[in-house]
């Protein structure tokens, strides 16, 4: 009987020895996966927001069309269009600029989330240990 566990133990340990190069090798690539996701994925959303809001960016008729000049109040009223169009542009061009740092901003606000987990995580371990000044205090009816 000890020589038969000992026979299967033999057997065993090269298989778990090439399972775990087989794991340590697809970890390495998962890892250089994730690198270059990080890397490439806030550049991929910055343009993927670029091009949506260019398409739903309005067609204004009237506008360098060939069309000849009307009156005064025409003129200011295109002048007051343009205005808005440029303001509008402007708000567009920060919202991407504030889109893509955050988007650049994710990868330390995850750091500072699993730091954050594994604290309150070793917290937790303090076998329910809780210091007087922070317990609840219970009210008596009278």
């Amino acid at each position: 009987m000890a020589l038969n566990n000992d026979n299967q133990r033999a057997q065993l340990e090269p298989q778990s020895e090439e399972d775990l190069e087989e794991l340590e090798s697809e970890v390495k690539k998962m890892a250089e996966k994730i690198l270059e996701y990080r890397a490439n994925v806030p550049d991929q959303l910055k343009s993927t927001l670029a091009s949506i809001l260019s398409a739903q960016r309005p067609n204004l008729p009237g506008i360098d069309d060939g069309s000849e000049p009307g009156t005064s109040q025409e003129q200011n009223a295109e002048a007051v269009e343009a205005d808005k169009d440029q303001m509008t542009e402007e708000k567009i061009r920060l919202l991407k600029e504030k889109i893509s740092s955050n988007i650049s901003a994710v990868p330390v606000v995850v750091k500072r989330m699993k730091e954050c987990i594994s604290r309150i995580e070793k917290l937790d371990s303090c076998n329910g240990i809780v210091h007087p000044a922070f317990k609840k205090r219970k009210l008596v009816e009278q």
